[in-house]
């Protein structure tokens, strides 16, 4: 760890904000949020005034081609730097990119600013200290979720959720996947399925449903684990495509967190009561819901109450009154079935 000071020029010259983004095969690259554009001219007004100070440091993490000489006689204080620009900048910003470019954007002022950085051994080390410095900020917790499967020996109440992501990531870009590309992510904004309400249906799975089994061995849960979520999903866009095809969570309660949650219940109960495991097995269990849903139009009849369709909204009581019906017609229509061979 060490600190120098510099100017907005000259940390542009040996750093760069690297944002979230995906490669052609999906792969999560970079870390940094988008920039806020309303912070950002907040904090340039600010500085463009005679009295402003920014005693809030710029953190600069470096991954090679830049090292710290010895001390120039023992017992000194400080220490020489030494960056390699040759190839571009070195550093990553891990915090203060909305600073970093208001300053940049500064004309007629020179600022000179505090700047902390620290070298990293691996990428991995670099982006599990993005996300310790960050989580103590209003960082948004969608990009923290998609940047745990990236990252090992966090916090346990950060790591409970990496398995959840894990398999999120995978649903998002896995070729054939059946949500592939449909949920919203930091670096998927166009997605309709929010993947927070994606991780809260894994991690109910991976608790006391379909994925308990796989729990302890990633490898499993990314083969076995996303095949049958994905599977299953497969078999729910076929059986309600005309609620499914083309719609939002806001004309289809089948794509609002309500439905997708309480459908995640179903995926566990059909898997444990008929062994389902493929789309048509999926099927089949789903078809016992045909005709007793109003995911994008008409009413819910929940016996005691009668609700419009867009009347849930995505609120305990909603989740667990949705999956209770939904359970119930699949159990009751199973029962006659039964009684009936």
């Amino acid at each position: 760890m060490f600190t120098f000071v510099a100017k907005a020029g000259d940390i542009s010259r040996i750093a760069r904000i690297e944002r979230a983004g995906r490669d052609g095969e999906g792969l999560l690259t970079g870390f940094q949020r988008p920039q806020i554009a309303a912070h950002i001219r907040e904090i340039r007004d600010y500085l463009e005034k005679p009295s402003a100070i920014l005693p809030n440091p710029i953190v600069v993490a470096f991954l090679g081609r830049a090292h710290l000489e010895p001390p120039a006689r023992p017992g000194a204080a400080s220490r020489r730097l030494v960056i390699d620009v040759t190839d571009g900048p070195p550093g990553w910003i891990v915090d203060g990119q909305q600073r970093f470019t208001a300053l940049a954007g500064l004309h007629g002022r020179d600022f000179e600013v505090l700047v902390s950085g620290f070298l990293c051994d691996t990428e991995e080390e670099l982006q599990r200290q993005f996300i310790l410095i960050n989580n103590t900020r209003p960082l948004p917790k969608a990009l923290v979720y998609e940047l745990l499967p990236q990252v090992g020996d966090l916090p346990p109440r950060m790591s409970n959720r990496s398995q959840a992501a894990l398999l999120t990531e995978a649903l998002n870009y896995r070729t054939g996947s059946a949500l592939k590309g449909l949920i919203k992510q930091q670096t998927n904004p166009k997605g309709v399925i929010r993947d927070t309400v994606l991780q809260r249906v894994i991690m109910n799975s991976l608790s006391d449903g379909a994925l308990r089994l796989y729990a302890g061995d990633d490898a499993l849960l990314l083969d076995k684990g996303v095949g049958l979520i994905s599977e299953y999903w497969h078999a729910v866009r076929t059986v309600f495509a005309a609620d499914w095809d083309n719609k939002t969570p806001k004309d289809s309660r089948l794509i609002h967190g309500t439905g997708i949650v309480a459908l995640g219940y179903v995926m566990d109960y059909l898997n444990g009561v008929t062994g389902a495991e493929t789309r048509d097995e999926f099927a089949k269990g789903l078809r016992l819901l045909r005709g007793k849903t109003a995911w994008s139009d008409g009413e819910w009849d929940f016996g005691s109450e009668r609700r419009r369709w867009n009347g849930l909204q995505n609120v305990p009581a909603d989740v667990r009154q949705l999956t209770f019906y939904l359970l119930q017609v699949i159990k009751t229509e199973l029962a006659a079935q039964a009684r009936a061979a």
